[in-house]
């Protein structure tokens, strides 16, 4: 059965850009956007995490943590954050993508007319409790930060 709105939101501990692990447990009490991305410094996800970072100020006055997940490793994504200043956290889950996996964010997907397997983007909204609060199966990248800051009544 596919996620929904209110189930809980899978656990997971991943490593960050540093190598140290984050894990979902440990938020409890705060919301946590956790967003997944194809790859590190690529067109649509570039758009999608300064979206993150210019609304960063909204997102931070609400206590609101945000999670990108790809499957690139802790260098490529210390280099993304360098690059672009992104003020968030990126985590990496390596093939076989357990997470996004278990998050129905890894699979079949198609670009630029072919098939092929890989990261999807989509983006979950945890609340406090630890449960699933909005699921974002279609993401416009360069709205999405936006969109849930709205969605959420803070904008």
């Amino acid at each position: 059965m596919p996620l929904q709105i209110g189930d809980p939101a899978p656990s997971f501990s991943l490593p960050d850009q540093n190598g140290s692990p984050v894990a979902l447990a440990e938020l409890r009490g705060q919301r946590v956007v956790i967003y997944f991305y194809p790859k590190d410094d690529t067109p649509g996800c570039t758009k999608e995490a300064c979206g993150f970072r210019d609304q960063w100020a909204s997102f931070e006055k609400h206590g609101i943590k945000v999670l990108g997940i790809s499957k690139d490793p802790a260098g490529s994504h210390t280099k993304f954050i360098d690059k672009h200043q992104l003020p968030f956290t990126l985590l990496s889950d390596p093939e076989p993508c357990e997470v996004a996996t278990a998050y129905e964010s890894y699979g079949m997907k198609k670009f630029m007319g072919r098939d092929y397997i890989g990261m999807m983007r989509h983006t979950f909204v945890v609340d406090p409790e630890g449960n699933l609060e909005r699921i974002y199966w279609k993401v416009k990248a360069e709205e999405m930060a936006q969109q849930i800051l709205t969605d959420l009544g803070l904008s």
